[in-house]
């Protein structure tokens, strides 16, 4: 983290960090099943390596249906209050909306769904409200979900409500998706308009979910070359995932010219993630991290995937000391879940011994073919 030039220092350390929390909202997000605790793991790291001190906490709001419902249908919202209620299975219904398989329905989903898209909600509220240039929500950016459907664990987009916010105020918001999946049910969301743009690095291969985002998918209508997908094979590192994201990021902001970004920080591209995709560290998504932080626009920062629970604690921890232009000990602090970081109890996540299936031919040609869709935007 020493490698930083001084006026990108005083950046951080003059940045304004919201940090949406409260003890019942991480009780609630603990309670999803795929990832259980992580919410709990993720903040008590943060917490043990002292960076809250440096951030303005702020009490997440739940989100009403109304607010829900600026994108989601009625009718789904409604099913999902409805089966929320009772954990109800079998209600022939459900499998319409999504839930089920990847989606399970358990008692309070809604109450999960309503308090995840109330956080995001409340971090792009303080953006607009200008209490803050960077506002984060580590148990956010659940990019799946359509508007009448749950998908790949999740229930409620709430990047789409975020992006959604921020535009009452911004005429064009970026987001970008770094997370190892395709961040579909966003770019679905927006994908008739030139106001939001969409831009997703993700492992693109047969079989792999949710199996869209190829480079040809840029968007439909108005929104046609709104729309960029980086697709990629397994085995990045992160030199060449920040060589890739910056070539193509700094063409998306040339072109597009955003007045607010979003960005989603999956953790599931991590080495040692049970994904084995790619092979990257936290050192190489905070470089990403900075790249579009030091654009000074305001910025909500979200989660996503990440299913090797230290690892993602880990990341997390370490890009909010990124963020904040702090320098965190290798070694993980005494803590509630201290136990979970063995066998080395350090911060720094290895690569693994994998070879990076990425030719650099074909990656520079998919960056050439972004660069003359972005051409087309006006």
């Amino acid at each position: 983290m020493s490698d930083r030039s001084e006026s990108e220092d005083e950046g951080c350390s003059k940045r304004r960090v919201v940090y949406v929390y409260s003890p019942e909202y991480i009780e609630t997000c603990d309670s999803l099943s795929k990832v259980p605790n992580r919410a709990s793991m993720v903040h008590s790291l943060i917490e043990a390596y002292g960076l809250l001190k440096h951030m303005s906490l702020v009490k997440p709001q739940v989100a009403t249906i109304e607010e829900m419902a600026k994108f989601h249908t009625d009718s789904y919202l409604e099913h999902l209050h409805k089966i929320s209620q009772d954990g109800d299975n079998d209600d022939p219904q459900s499998i319409d909306y999504g839930l089920g398989y990847d989606c399970p329905v358990v008692e309070g989903i809604f109450d999960y769904a309503a308090a995840v898209g109330g956080a995001t909600l409340t971090a792009a509220q303080c953006l607009l409200d200008q209490k803050c240039e960077v506002a984060i929500n580590w148990a956010g950016g659940w990019h799946h979900a359509k508007k009448d459907e749950a998908s790949g664990f999740c229930y409620v987009n709430d990047a789409v409500l975020g992006i959604l916010k921020l535009r009452e105020k911004y005429e064009r918001v970026l987001y970008v998706d770094v997370d190892l999946h395709h961040g579909d049910g966003v770019e679905d969301a927006f994908s008739f308009t030139s106001k939001v743009m969409t831009a997703s690095l993700h492992k693109f291969s047969p079989g792999f979910f949710p199996g869209t985002g190829d480079v040809s998918d840029t968007g439909l209508g108005k929104g046609r070359w709104y729309a960029v997908n980086v697709p990629l094979e397994d085995g990045i590192k992160d030199d060449r995932y920040y060589q890739v994201f910056t070539r193509v990021m700094q063409e998306v902001r040339a072109q597009f010219n955003p007045e607010a970004v979003v960005m989603q920080l999956g953790a599931d591209t991590m080495a040692g993630d049970p994904m084995c995709s790619f092979n990257m560290t936290p050192v190489g998504v905070a470089k990403c991290l900075q790249y579009v932080l030091q654009w000074q626009l305001p910025a909500l920062l979200l989660g996503g995937g990440g299913y090797n629970l230290a690892n993602t604690a880990r990341c997390w921890t370490y890009l909010t000391a990124s963020v904040l232009g702090q320098t965190l000990s290798s070694e993980i602090p005494d803590h509630e879940f201290f136990t979970e970081y063995g066998p080395d109890y350090s911060l720094e996540i290895s690569p693994s011994c994998r070879p990076d299936r990425n030719d650099a031919k074909h990656l520079d040609q998919v960056i050439s073919t972004i660069k003359g869709n972005l051409k087309n935007v006006v």
